[in-house]
């Protein structure tokens, strides 16, 4: 049924966003490269299925079907999408290496079983990497108030269901922090200030990637320590390196601490199917 797992409620409201952006904001991307992007997602995650979770289970062709039904092509879905918001490109090429790289990633860099790397996000970074037509709108949103309420309003209630609401706020505070105190030092309004924090990506990368259940810490110290160095640094390659993709950069370049943390603080792996059955029995 609808509604017990959060990422139903995911895939509705990054959908939403999606044609919503394409509606309201003239976006230039085209319907054919999103299809690419979703296809080869889905796609990407059978075949890796088949070859790595297979070996897990009875191989019969019922338990493998059930088994992609049950756990994976919403997972799937959800990076498509994520991709389809986030990712710029020209050709079909450029957005199926990065699609079938996020889908990968989550098979070939494991530790303990489980995946540090956000799906979504490592496919920006490799297509922005191996390719030269790649690229990030982080404007593209604009800064409508509207846009900011939906996007906390949608966000808010994906993370009271997965319970990793202290991540984006502990980001969202650091980050806003350490732009205020520089935009002080260089005598700016406020104004300056208002227009860094409603970017659209931003928003969309704190509420919906930063705080993927399955990718990062475990316990609640460790998403806090880890939340504030993804704002230190994506705050310093921003104003350093001038990179507009700083804070896609900062999340790949930190991933890899998910599992130190892991080591340091030990505490319960989450679970899709386990926070179903708690949602429906709460």
């Amino acid at each position: 049924m609808f509604g017990k797992d959060a990422r139903d409620y995911q895939i509705l409201f990054l959908g939403t966003f999606l044609c919503l952006g394409i509606a309201t904001r003239d976006w230039t991307i085209k319907p054919d490269l999103m299809a690419v992007i979703i296809i080869t997602c889905l796609l990407s995650q059978v075949i890796l299925n088949f070859l790595f979770a297979s070996k897990k289970i009875n191989n019969t062709i019922e338990n493998i079907s059930r088994f992609f039904w049950i756990t994976s092509w919403k997972s799937a879905l959800i990076t498509a999408l994520g991709l389809c918001l986030l990712l710029r490109a020209n050709h079909y090429t450029t957005v199926a290496l990065a699609a079938s790289l996020a889908i990968g990633s989550k098979f070939i860099f494991r530790f303990n079983d489980k995946h540090f790397f956000n799906p979504a996000n490592f496919g920006i970074i490799a297509a922005l990497t191996f390719t030269q037509d790649a690229w990030v709108s982080p404007g593209q949103w604009g800064t409508d108030w509207w846009y900011l309420l939906l996007f906390l309003g949608t966000g808010g209630i994906i993370l009271k269901r997965v319970g990793r609401w202290e991540t984006s706020a502990i980001f969202l505070v650091v980050y806003t922090l350490l732009e205020a105190i520089r935009n002080y030092w260089l005598g700016w309004s406020l104004d300056v200030l208002q227009h860094q924090l409603m970017s659209g990506s931003l928003l969309l990368f704190t509420l919906f990637m930063l705080t993927d259940p399955r990718s990062i810490p475990n316990s609640t110290g460790s998403r806090l320590i880890w939340a504030i160095a993804i704002a230190f640094l994506a705050f310093m390659i921003q104003h350093v390196f001038y990179t507009s993709t700083a804070i896609f950069w900062a999340l790949f370049v930190l991933s890899p601490l998910t599992i130190l943390l892991d080591y340091w603080r030990n505490a319960p792996r989450f679970s899709w199917q386990l926070n179903s059955l708690k949602t429906t029995f709460n």
